[in-house]
């Protein structure tokens, strides 16, 4: 890695609506939060690693597994604080880049990850997101995207849409605090980029069912643990 500081934060609320404490559920025996924060080790591209929750279990988790803890205000932990908020609050934290690692990708590989982050240092980018390309006809508000009815096209030449799964995202950070304190959409400004995943890294746990799909396609994906909960990657 060069000189530049660049900084991995998982993000870890306790609460949440559709699954409880996801953060903490199991996937192949090891609780998300603790997948996401090997995998950022394994890596080895970040300086630093954070966990950032409001909630102090988050921070035993993250001394235990030798990385750093961010407890934000608890105002940020509630369903109505916006991801924007949280963000900015963490980087008063000083990095040139940050690297939202999000817990429940738990199918984003090591390999993906440190991919992702020298994409990001390798070029201008303001903000780079992770997307998942879908080469199918596809609609918004009952009218063709990618697709016209006048005419049948086969789906391989249709132009892919790249469905932003936030597995990962990176951040200049000089352009998203003033961007901020600009009263503009940090989480976009400056130039955007995108990098391309495959779709179990795209995959979300927001419900029981996605856990259990997880959970199914582990296997696939080439996850396994060993005595300690670390795993090799494969893909």
């Amino acid at each position: 890695m060069n000189s530049k500081k660049v900084i991995a934060m998982i993000p870890a609320r306790m609460g949440s609506q559709r699954l409880k404490q996801k953060n903490l559920r199991k996937l192949g025996g090891v609780p998300l939060i603790t997948r996401a924060i090997r995998k950022c080790i394994a890596a080895g591209v970040f300086d630093e690693i954070w966990v950032n929750s409001e909630h102090t279990a988050f921070g035993e988790i993250a001394a235990k597994e030798g990385v750093n803890f961010h407890q934000r205000p608890a105002e940020l932990a509630t369903d109505t604080a916006t991801s924007e908020d949280f963000v900015y609050e963490f980087l008063k934290n000083p990095c040139e880049y940050l690297f939202q690692v999000h817990s429940i990708a738990p199918l984003l590989s090591a390999e993906q990850v440190a991919g992702f982050v020298k994409a990001m240092l390798g070029n201008d980018h303001d903000v780079l997101l992770s997307a998942v390309n879908e080469q199918i006809e596809c609609a918004m508000g009952g009218k063709p995207v990618n697709f016209a009815y006048d005419q049948k096209t086969n789906s391989q030449e249709l132009e892919p849409i790249q469905r932003i799964t936030w597995s990962i995202t990176g951040w200049r950070a000089s352009t998203y605090i003033n961007a901020y304190e600009a009263g503009k959409c940090a989480t976009y400004a400056g130039k955007v980029g995108f990098y391309q995943i495959d779709r179990l890294a795209g995959h979300i746990i927001k419900t029981e069912d996605d856990l259990r799909i997880a959970e199914a396609l582990l296997g696939i994906r080439g996850l396994r643990a060993d005595v300690r909960g670390r795993r090799s990657e494969v893909g």
